[in-house]
């Protein structure tokens, strides 16, 4: 008596040269029902047998066959994407949250998108509607907000996602009932402002965004009040975006209208002051002793430059994680996301 082998592997694949294989064909291949094929193969909730389940992908494996996302979005309600939103992928504040946002997608099957908003509200909002025709699973909006976002075209496009299941995860400002992670920009600013004034700084430049950018404007306002309220003095507030070369600029512009000797200088983020503390070096002046600089952050940079950074240490990756697990736990609850300064050489304190 002949023993027949399972059928993924006594056939040979059927589709023919060139042809794109379908489920139907994925099914006769692993000799199962289209049904259980699918249930497979499209991420069902009903359970399918061990063996039946490794026949099905090993005959999508032998055939090259992929799932088709948008009949699954339409089945389903949704598709099995996170979409995430960032200002300026370069920036490695938000690679390490976009880290954080992939480790959690790939623990539950699914994938990232991501695209970038350049902090434009126009582009947001036509970013958002875009993304509402591909009905991802969940929306993380990680790009800066800005005072203008809650009247935005946004808002508008937001409110569709929930007509399909998509939910809606944002950071800084609170957007409708939509899920929101928070960041306590004021409250680490401040504890950084008052260290700063404890080892002795009394004069302060801050180089930020924009006004009306919520992070800026969270930041410059912690920080302002922590070192005012040690005995320090913010003397200049220099304006213009996250990128390094703003900070570049910004600080060539006070060098050329004089900064003195043990001035501190703050910048709202690390890309920021370290584009800073190379306007610094440029102009002959020495980043330390002489010119202090520190930022907010901690990305992996901050550590690298010479001298180390002085910042806020913000935990980015977990932040990720934590957006990622609001967009598919029915009953999510923010976990504390502890702040903390961390001084180094870039700010060696003034002698008394």
């Amino acid at each position: 008596m002949t023993v027949p082998e399972s059928p993924s592997r006594a056939r040979q694949p059927r589709t023919p040269r060139g042809a794109t294989p379908t489920l139907h064909d994925v099914a006769r291949e692993a000799g199962v029902s289209l049904a259980t094929a699918s249930r497979v193969l499209n991420g069902s909730d009903r359970k399918v047998a061990e063996s039946f389940r490794e026949r099905v992908e090993q005959a999508a494996a032998a055939l090259g066959y992929t799932a088709n996302v948008s009949a699954q979005a339409t089945a389903r309600g949704t598709s099995p994407v996170i979409a995430l939103l960032v200002a300026d992928i370069a920036d490695p504040y938000f690679g390490l949250i976009a880290a954080g946002v992939a480790k959690g997608a790939d623990e539950d099957g699914l994938v990232v998108t991501i695209a970038v908003t350049e902090r434009d509200p126009a582009r947001e909002a036509r970013i958002v509607r875009a993304l509402r025709g591909q009905r991802p699973q969940g929306l993380i909006i990680a790009a800066s907000r800005t005072t203008g976002s809650s009247d935005s075209a946004t808002e508008v496009e937001l409110d569709g996602f929930g007509r399909f299941g998509s939910r809606v995860v944002t950071f800084g400002a609170r957007v409708d009932d939509h899920r929101h992670v928070e960041i306590d920009n004021r409250s680490g600013a401040e504890d950084l402002g008052r260290r700063m004034a404890a080892l002795g700084y009394r004069s302060a430049i801050v180089v930020g965004a924009a006004p009306g950018v919520l992070t800026s404007d969270e930041r410059l306002g912690g920080f302002t009040s922590g070192f005012e309220q040690a005995g320090g003095r913010v003397d200049r507030v220099l304006r213009g975006d996250f990128r390094r070369e703003s900070g570049v600029e910004a600080m060539a512009t006070a060098l050329a209208d004089g900064v003195a000797a043990g001035t501190l200088v703050f910048g709202m983020s690390d890309v920021i002051a370290i584009g800073a503390m190379s306007a610094i070096r440029a102009a002959g002046r020495e980043v330390g002793a002489d010119i202090a600089v520190c930022g907010f952050d901690d990305v992996p940079a901050s550590n690298d430059v010479t001298p180390a950074l002085t910042t806020v240490r913000m935990p980015l990756s977990d932040i990720g994680y934590q957006a990622f697990r609001a967009t598919v736990d029915a009953d999510w609850q923010q976990t504390p996301l502890p702040l903390e300064v961390i001084v180094r050489a870039s700010t060696p304190g003034v002698a008394a």
